[in-house]
């Protein structure tokens, strides 16, 4: 039987490539392109994690996450005309899968006996580098690098992981702060337009 933190990432991996294919459709890519970006989405965060913590990515030991690409795939087939219209549904299933990748790399770095700020790091990078990937495969500036509160939300996420971790919660506890905080920070942000500053450029010097 799985595990809950399996079934998170399951569930996770799922989520993340539904939002992967998704905006695949959006640039008519193919069904096998729409796979390949789906599946780069869903496991390109927690491979870089796994090569960093120095263990075996989880992918390569568990076909799951192939199937898991594959339903997503035939879920954006099946109901692709109405996927189109259903982006607050689409921002939830992204929102899902950066809250659920978070508190599932913040748990493996823990686990294995890292300090917090590795935990944090690494949740951040479970949760928003398979959105880079996504972006860079779609041709678009990833998120992290505009305006939009994206890893900063895996970073707040994170943190309040570490600390339930700190004051003795269990796992499922942790899990469940963790993930919640992620999700709520990054729906909060978008809700009511919430942005870190810009760094201003030598065109914005010589407009003052």
């Amino acid at each position: 039987m799985p595990t809950f933190v399996q079934i998170l990432d399951f569930i996770g991996t799922f989520a993340f490539a539904v939002s992967g294919i998704r905006l695949a459709s959006a640039k008519r890519f193919d069904w096998f392109g729409a796979y390949v970006c789906g599946f780069a989405v869903a496991v390109g965060g927690g491979t870089i994690r796994d090569v960093l913590l120095d263990v075996t990515p989880a992918w390569m030991t568990n076909p799951v996450y192939l199937v898991c690409t594959g339903l997503a795939l035939l879920w954006v087939i099946v109901f692709g005309r109405h996927i189109v219209h259903m982006n607050n549904t689409l921002f939830t299933f992204d929102a899902i899968g950066l809250a659920l990748f978070t508190v599932v790399g913040c748990g493996k770095a823990l686990d294995l006996g890292h300090p917090f700020w590795v935990a944090i790091i690494m949740g951040s990078l479970t949760g928003a580098a398979g959105g880079v990937i996504r972006d860079v495969l779609i041709n678009e500036t990833p998120l992290i690098f505009r305006k939009e509160i994206y890893a900063m939300a895996c970073v707040v996420g994170g943190t309040a992981y570490w600390a339930c971790w700190e004051l003795g919660a269990n796992g499922v506890v942790c899990q469940a702060v963790g993930g919640a905080t992620v999700f709520v920070v990054r729906v909060l942000a978008v809700r009511f337009n919430i942005c870190l500053p810009t760094l201003s450029g030598p065109e914005d010097e010589g407009k003052k």
